[in-house]
C-alpha cells in the first residue's frame, strides 16, 4: 500500500513536471531575425531596433547573418522552420530569394515580417520598407541644386548601385534618374555591387571618372563603403567631382557641413527594426495590422541636418542614449 502511495505520488510529480515544462514551451516567445549581411552597418542598426522591440515585448530574439549568400540565407530560415519559432523577420539577400523563404514559412505555418528589400512574391504579415522612390527623388533634387550651383549641370551622374534586381535598388534608381531628367542632367553608366566592399567602390568608381570625362558627381546607393569613391575622386585628381549617397555612418554628421558629402537620403534602420517586431506582435496577438507600412526617407544636407540631428541620431544612426 504505501508502494502504490509512493507511485502514485511520483507519477503527480512527473506529470506535473511535465505539464509545467510543455506549458513553459507553449509560453515561449521566440522570433528570428534573418539578415542579409551583419557586416554592414546598416543592417547591425536595424537588428539593434528589432533587439530593442523584443526586450520590451518579452520576445527572446534570434539574429542570423547570411553574409550576403542566399544558401547560407536558406539554411537559417530551415533551422528557424525546424525551431518552431514563433515568427520570422528578414532582411532578405535579394526579392527574389524572399519568395522561397515565404513559401517555406507558410508550409510551415509560421509568419512572416519583411523589413526592407522586399519579394516578388509570397505571402507574409506585412512588409516594413522605406519610400525608396521618393527618398531618391529628393536626394536626387538636392544633388540637381548643387550642381546648378556649381555651374555643372551640362556634365554627366555616375551611379553605384545596390543589386537592382532588389525591389528597393530599382525604385532608387527610378526615383533619382526622376529628379536629374527634370533638371536635364544626363546620366553615366549604372554599376552594381557585388562585394560591396572598399575595393570594389574604388575600382568602380575609377572606372567612372576614367571612362566620362565630363563626370561631375557620383551618386552611390550605399554608405559604408564611401571611403572608397572618396579616394578615388582624390586620387584622380578631379576633385571637383561631387559625391552624394544613401543611408548614413556617424562620420556623415561630420562630412555634410563640411561639404566632403553633397548629402545622404538617410532611411531610418533602427525605427524599422522596431516597428518590424511590433507589427509581428500585433498579428500574433491575433490582431488585424497593415499589410503595408512605409517609412519616410530623410534626404539630409548641410542645409537642414543641424535640425535633423535628433532624429538622425536615434532612428537613423540607432544611438541609444
Amino acid at each position: 500500500m504505501n508502494i502504490m502511495k509512493v507511485l502514485s505520488s511520483v507519477v503527480l510529480f512527473l506529470f506535473a513536471t511535465t505539464t509545467s515544462v510543455l506549458a513553459n514551451d507553449l509560453n515561449k516567445k521566440q522570433l528570428v531575425y534573418i539578415v542579409s549581411d551583419m557586416s554592414i552597418p546598416f543592417w547591425q542598426i536595424m537588428s539593434r531596433g528589432v533587439q530593442n522591440s523584443a526586450d520590451s515585448l518579452g520576445y527572446e530574439v534570434v539574429i542570423y547573418s547570411s553574409n550576403n549568400n542566399a544558401k547560407t540565407e536558406l539554411e537559417h530560415t530551415v533551422k528557424a522552420l525546424k525551431n518552431k519559432v514563433s515568427g520570422i523577420i528578414v532582411s532578405p539577400t535579394n526579392s527574389l530569394a524572399c519568395v522561397t523563404i515565404l513559401r517555406l514559412a507558410k508550409n510551415a505555418g509560421i509568419p512572416v515580417v519583411i523589413s526592407d528589400i522586399g519579394t516578388d512574391g509570397g505571402e507574409y504579415v506585412s512588409y516594413i520598407s522605406s519610400n525608396n522612390f521618393d527618398g531618391a527623388y529628393n536626394i536626387g533634387k538636392v544633388l540637381a541644386k548643387k550642381m546648378i550651383e556649381k555651374d555643372a549641370q551640362n556634365g554627366r551622374v555616375g551611379i553605384i548601385a545596390i543589386p537592382q534586381q532588389r525591389a528597393n535598388g530599382q525604385a532608387r534608381t527610378a526615383g533619382f534618374m526622376q529628379a536629374l531628367g527634370e533638371a536635364g542632367i544626363k546620366g553615366a553608366d549604372i554599376k552594381q555591387q557585388i562585394t560591396f566592399s572598399y575595393e570594389e567602390t574604388y575600382e568602380y568608381s575609377k572606372e567612372l571618372i576614367n571612362i566620362y570625362p565630363d563626370l561631375k558627381a557620383i551618386w552611390l546607393q550605399g554608405s559604408d563603403k564611401y571611403k572608397g569613391a572618396l579616394d578615388a575622386i582624390k586620387d584622380s585628381g578631379k576633385n571637383e567631382i561631387l559625391l552624394i549617397t544613401f543611408d548614413a555612418e556617424p562620420e556623415f554628421l561630420n562630412l555634410i557641413p563640411k561639404g566632403i558629402l553633397v548629402g545622404s537620403a538617410m532611411q531610418q534602420p533602427y525605427l524599422m527594426g522596431q516597428e518590424s517586431v511590433k507589427v509581428m506582435d500585433e498579428h500574433l496577438k491575433g490582431k488585424e495590422v497593415q499589410k503595408n507600412i512605409q517609412l519616410p526617407i530623410l534626404a539630409i544636407s548641410s542645409e537642414n541636418i543641424e535640425e535633423m540631428l535628433p532624429t538622425i541620431k536615434k532612428n537613423v544612426l540607432g544611438i541609444e542614449k
